[in-house]
């Protein structure tokens, strides 16, 4: 693409491809919740393609981002919040995966860990939907999202404590590290909230 071409490339919707990552994210929770009820295979299996649906809404974010010139808020922003949502359902994958390798069923535990993702999960689908309607209530969904990391790190310790009291070594381990994901994907849940917290302050 020319340099001519690029200053004037036509606008892209990047409120509404930040929306339909954001969704996506979404439904990859929303199985990873169901995978922690049934168990099931193919239920697991349902979050893995999300993701790798997910991968490819992120590449045609990137690539919009690359080719375009103007962007309405900004562009470091942009690839910030869509890397963070991104990353919510890696540690979704990759907790589906591992509990397949490591042969583990879900838990009380697992479910309720999960519950704290999907709730997080819900409030920044939420905000990212309002970026462009109303930027108030997507600060308030963001800062809500990010107040559910403090209630993830509490089931986090208070898990892990119980676990250790668990005499099988080798389901410890397998466990810590599951626990571990979950953890790390409230991490990027927290983050998400954060980068929509420094967007929407210079906006409101």
């Amino acid at each position: 693409m020319g340099l001519f071409n690029w200053l004037f490339s036509k606008g892209v919707d990047f409120y509404k491809l930040l929306q339909e990552h954001s969704d996506l994210a979404l439904k990859g929770v929303q199985a990873l919740a169901l995978y922690m009820t049934t168990g099931k295979y193919d239920d697991g299996e349902k979050v893995i393609i999300i993701e790798k649906e997910a991968d490819k809404k992120r590449k045609e974010l990137i690539d919009e981002l690359d080719s375009t010139f103007i962007t309405p808020i900004e562009r470091e922003d942009i690839y910030e919040l869509s890397s963070a949502i991104d990353n919510i359902l890696d540690y979704c994958e990759t907790t589906v995966k591992e509990m397949e390798i490591y042969e583990l069923s879900p838990t009380v535990e697992l479910r309720e860990m999960v519950d704290v993702i999907l709730r997080g999960t819900e409030l920044i689908d939420k905000s990212v939907y309002n970026l462009d309607k109303d930027k108030k209530s997507a600060m308030d969904y963001a800062l809500k999202a990010k107040k559910l990391e403090n209630e993830m790190e509490s089931y986090y310790r208070k898990y892990l404590a119980e676990l250790l009291k668990n005499d099988d070594i080798k389901y410890i381990l397998k466990m810590r590290e599951i626990y571990r994901h979950l953890s790390n994907c409230a991490d990027k849940m927290d983050l998400a909230g954060e980068i929509l917290g420094h967007i929407l302050v210079k906006e409101i």
